[in-house]
């Protein structure tokens, strides 16, 4: 790098820091605070960030690059937007107010540029892993999407995180060669200095996976003493002291300096005495995560054929008086520090927010980057249409999890521009998930292709074509992983103008495992659909350990997505194809369907024959329930959701023996039921007619394979007496008939729960 541009670049990194650390002072101290509440920000891990963002933005970024940065950095890429034209000056005081800049950078709320959102551990880390693999699915299977690297900038904490180290380890990531890492080196975690960050472990751990691995330790100051007579033992000492000694040494004066690093080695002591104070305080500090000319090499070295990750030491909090400090994680400079950091990098206090001067070299480069990082906008294509119903009316016995795999296969058909956007996820689940059939039909992907060395098997049933064209993408057993990959698949739409319409499969008592980051690709944009399936105590010889109680619930109360819980092959159907539909668009929602492996009488649905009748059946199951029976005179009505409802129907009929009429409902939806609750009370936009067709004003009795209380405000509806029937307690092994009685599922419960409204 030429001097002149280094000196440039400086100003600029000079400039980055302090506008990251105003943005938080401004929010804190400045900003009028009625409530008294803590604001927060972090300007110390901001710190240790800008001379990595400065360099990569201004050097090294390219417009089909993508950035997830560290979600306590998202002070610096505002600054930094705000020197490129990306962000307007009025911004830069809303730092986390109401519609303001967000706590972490935020893809659907943020006013300017946002690559990923991040703010959960580890979330942020991986997300480019999934963006990278979602990118190339794109540009395999539709011819779009483009190239480019897929930077995560991350904290040394985050590596702690589990989920990292799950898609680290993933197969497929080592051919990733997009795939850049900076771990912003600080040895600092929230309340500490970390005593063993272990470096060398982590950098063995990354090269075992396969990846590039650059240490970027010492910037060109340091290196220049161990150049010197005594330097050699410098750095030994150095390399070898712990890390909360090290950080000590930040907190020191040069005169302690020169008593506390040479730890009586007389060699040391020689070189220091050479030394000048300034030097030696500059010396000290100097790790290579904050030399500009050593980051420029660094990027320079990235080789695209194989995922990289770059350690870059750096001092938490560089350059601010808190640097180094062991609590400086969530502390803030005072205004004297503040006032004293403006004098040293030449800003004014009571101008803040000042740009570079017309014409400066600084305001040169910054235009220069604005216009090579300028992308064009991306024009949005519209999905195609899913067709409302393919016409199926399933016979027989079957299971609501077999009927997921049918209706895909029919898709294909009926539909194949909707299922040619189809893409499928699991986590080592397919075959037990009935995914088979699908897969077999539409293959696996693979960034490259691979020998199914088992074709000509005539014992094999389920076959693993391995090719970029394939539509099924199969993961380890890491539920995190498969949700990650869910979430950027699903967010193709906004990133590459091209919809996908993700589908992830998984067994119903990890959804749980799996809700943050799905959660948190809802959050930022990303549109999918996850089936947990086989779910409840249906699976009850397998016993408590993998049978879900809470997951109905947790679909009712998700943002952002609508919960299906279907009982038969034809509302699996249905719901699956309007869930498809909402998908790939910027009004669109993700879905939630739980399935069951009960085999039941598909006759039970009884499913209209008139196409006017069956319209009226599909729209209610869509809407969230519909009547299976209907009485003129019911004295209770029974509301069951999901593989409890042939219990529903065995006790209306035992009911009917004794003289109660009882209406039966079958549930498909409770979120979208509550929501129209909602509606109904001027408290939420959206339809309530479902409401009005569905339920009548009798006693209620409710039942699903879940917690009871997800159903049990339906009594508010009509403000009738109830009794909530569902799981509340761990399970038991055993066979249907016993674990339903153990639970209080059967027909024999719900019949008492009838007579005793009754």
């Amino acid at each position: 790098m030429a001097r002149q541009t280094l000196a440039v670049l400086t100003e600029i990194e000079r400039r980055v820091l302090w506008l990251s650390t105003a943005v938080i002072h401004h929010a804190n101290l400045v900003r009028p605070n009625p409530s008294g509440l803590k604001v927060g920000g972090h300007q110390a891990s901001s710190a240790s960030m800008v001379s990595i963002m400065t360099a990569l933005w201004f050097r090294h970024l390219r417009p089909q690059d993508r950035v997830s940065v560290k979600p306590h950095a998202s002070p610096v890429l505002h600054a930094i937007n705000y020197l490129l034209g990306e962000l307007d000056e009025a911004y830069l005081p809303t730092l986390r107010a109401f519609g303001g800049l967000q706590s972490y950078p935020s893809r659907s709320k943020d006013p300017d540029p946002v690559d990923y959102s991040t703010g959960s551990v580890g979330i942020g880390a991986t997300a480019p892993i999934w963006g990278a693999i979602a990118r190339r699915y794109v540009a395999k299977s539709i011819g779009t999407g483009g190239a480019g690297r897929q930077y995560s900038l991350i904290g040394d904490a985050e590596l702690d995180e589990g989920a990292v180290w799950e898609a680290v380890l993933d197969p497929q990531v080592a051919e990733l060669g997009e795939i850049v890492w900076i771990v912003d080196l600080n040895r600092q975690s929230l309340d500490r200095v970390v005593p063993q960050i272990a470096a060398d472990r982590l950098r063995d751990m990354f090269a075992g996976a396969g990846w590039q691995v650059i240490t970027l330790k010492y910037g060109r100051l340091l290196e220049e003493l161990f150049d010197r007579p005594g330097g050699a033992a410098l750095r030994d000492r150095i390399d070898k002291m712990p890390n909360p000694e090290y950080q000590r040494l930040l907190r020191c004066d040069a005169a302690q300096l020169r008593e506390r690093l040479p730890a009586g080695d007389p060699d040391v002591e020689r070189l220091l005495s050479d030394v000048d104070d300034d030097t030696l305080l500059a010396a000290v500090r100097n790790l290579a995560g904050h030399d500009l000319a050593t980051l420029d090499a660094a990027f320079e070295e990235i080789d695209d054929s194989r995922p990289t990750v770059i350690f870059a030491y750096t001092v938490k909090g560089n350059g601010l008086p808190t640097q180094g400090h062991p609590q400086n994680h969530s502390s803030l400079l005072t205004a004297d520090q503040f006032a004293e950091l403006a004098q040293r990098l030449g800003a004014d206090v009571d101008r803040p927010w000042q740009n570079f001067p017309d014409g400066s070299e600084a305001a040169r480069l910054c235009e220069e980057t604005a216009n090579r990082l300028h992308r064009k906008e991306i024009p949005a294509t519209t999905p195609p249409e899913v067709p409302l119903d393919l016409g199926r009316t399933q016979g027989g016995t079957t299971t609501t999890q077999a009927a997921l795999g049918r209706t895909l296969l029919d898709l294909t058909r009926r539909a194949p521009e909707a299922a040619r956007r189809i893409v499928t996820v699991s986590p080592d689940v397919s075959s037990s998930t009935n995914l088979g059939g699908w897969v077999n039909k539409v293959g696996v992907w693979s960034a490259s292709e691979r020998v199914d060395w088992f074709a000509d098997d005539a014992d094999t049933i389920l076959h693993w074509r391995e090719s970029p064209q394939g539509q099924h993408i199969e993961l380890g057993i890491a539920e995190t992983n498969l949700v990650g990959l869910l979430g950027e698949l699903g967010a193709t739409w906004s990133r590459w103008g091209e919809p996908l319409l993700p589908i992830g499969v998984l067994y119903d008592p990890f959804v749980s495992r799996a809700l943050e980051p799905w959660s948190f690709g809802i959050y930022a944009g990303g549109q999918s659909i996850l089936v947990g399936t086989p779910s409840g105590v249906t699976l009850a010889p397998e016993g408590g350990a993998h049978q879900s109680i809470t997951t109905p619930s947790i679909g009712l109360e998700q943002p952002g997505c609508v919960t299906y819980e279907p009982a038969f092959a034809i509302d699996v159907e249905w719901t699956l194809l309007a869930s498809l539909a909402k998908l790939g668009r910027p009004d669109g929602t993700s879905a939630y369907l739980r399935l069951s492996t009960r085999p039941v009488d598909q006759a039970l649905a009884d499913v209209p024959t008139d196409p006017a009748a069956r319209e009226r059946r599909r729209r209610q199951v869509v809407a969230g329930a519909y009547t299976l029976r209907r009485k003129e005179n019911p004295a209770v009505t029974i509301a069951a959701m999901g593989a409890v409802v042939p219990q529903a129907l065995d006790a209306a009929d035992r009911l009917q023996q004794v003289g109660i009429e009882a209406d039966v409902l079958c549930v498909t939806s409770p979120g979208l039921l509550f929501q129209a609750q909602q509606a109904r009370q001027g408290l939420a936009d959206g339809p309530s007619w479902v409401l009005d067709q569905v339920l009548r004003p009798t006693p209620l009795v409710t039942v699903l394979d879940g917690h009871p209380h997800t159903l049990a405000f339906l009594a508010t509806v009509n403000r009738v007496p109830s009794i909530s029937l569902g799981v509340t307690r761990f399970g038991q092994a055993g066979a249907l008939d016993d674990v339903y009685r153990y639970h209080g599922l059967d027909a024999d419960s719900i019949v008492r729960a009838a007579l005793d409204l009754s």
